[in-house]
């Protein structure tokens, strides 16, 4: 802004002259104008910077609370302690299902809470359910025990992962409700008191029926939005390409078509190959879904 001192406009000394009120009236116009467009201008950067986000982190609530909520994949594993666990078994419960491994950092600042509410909320029809992501149980044990781990933990493997949409980043976290459906998933080390409002909200629900107003504390950010697997691509004989439309002769065929083909991802292996010796890899998974297409259409 210039400091200088403002000059009074229209008020010159003695009279007015007709040229010197059409300036007047022609400054008065173009300044109007001016304020006008800076007022437009500035709405305008309002709405995008302001108002828009707002409104776009209301729709996103708004949609979080809405139904259709998925129904938490099931899986079964085995403990630590040595026993069998299934998801299912669990119904009924709210579950904080934990993705962690002993080498993440923020995964081990968060355990301590999980600890803790598990204690408060236990007798409530509350548990966590932990799964290790490490490579193998020795630590994983170890500490268990160091940190006084008092749920049950799992030891993951590729197929639990995919079933929950790919676990991208440690710690990953889902917050079931006692209907069995996922209400909110966080990314990164989250406090304990965004947890606990979550699962208080959901305890105080019969889970006959899908909770509508639940909003996840925070607002649900990029990456948390509930994307889950498909089993029929995941259980796959071919993995990640969904056979179920097909017969048994037409996937032995298929399979057929695969083997013939080269994976461009610089594995030296044929797309067949890949898929089952690398199910991560998005290229020969890409290539085995545009053939499948081809395969499925008919013949001219």
């Amino acid at each position: 802004m210039n400091d200088e001192p403002k000059q009074e406009m229209g008020t010159p000394e003695g009279p007015v002259g007709p040229v010197q009120g059409e300036s007047a009236k022609t400054y008065k116009l173009a300044f109007g104008a001016l304020v006008a467009i800076l007022l437009v201008a500035g709405l305008t950067l309002v709405n995008r910077y302001w108002i828009a986000p707002v409104t776009q982190k209301k729709s996103a609530a708004v949609r979080a609370a809405g139904t259709d909520r998925p129904l938490a994949p099931s899986f079964s594993a085995t403990d630590l302690n040595g026993r069998k666990l299934a998801l299912d078994d669990y119904r009924g419960k709210v579950i904080l299902l934990d993705f962690w491994a002993t080498w993440c950092g923020p995964c081990r600042i968060e355990i301590p809470g999980f600890v803790k509410l598990q204690d408060r909320y236990r007798d409530r029809g509350f548990v966590v359910l932990g799964v290790s992501l490490d490579d193998s149980v020795e630590p994983v044990r170890d500490f268990y025990r160091e940190l006084g781990m008092n749920y049950p933990v799992v030891m993951g493997e590729g197929r639990v992962e995919e079933l929950y949409g790919g676990i991208l980043g440690l710690p990953t976290t889902f917050i079931i409700g006692r209907d069995g459906r996922i209400y909110s998933k966080h990314i990164g080390a989250t406090d304990v008191s965004v947890f606990e409002e979550e699962i208080k909200e959901l305890l105080a629900t019969d889970g006959s029926k899908e909770s509508a107003q639940f909003t996840q504390v925070g607002g649900v950010h990029r990456g948390e939005e509930i994307e889950l697997g498909d089993p029929a691509e995941i259980d796959s004989e071919i993995p990640g390409v969904n056979l179920s439309k097909l017969s048994p002769a037409q996937v032995a065929q298929f399979k057929k078509v695969l083997d013939s083909l080269h994976c461009d991802c610089g594995c030296k292996m044929t797309v067949l190959e890949c898929r089952h010796k690398d199910r991560a890899c998005a290229v020969s998974k890409r290539i085995a879904r545009e053939q499948l297409e081809k395969f499925m259409q008919p013949p001219v």
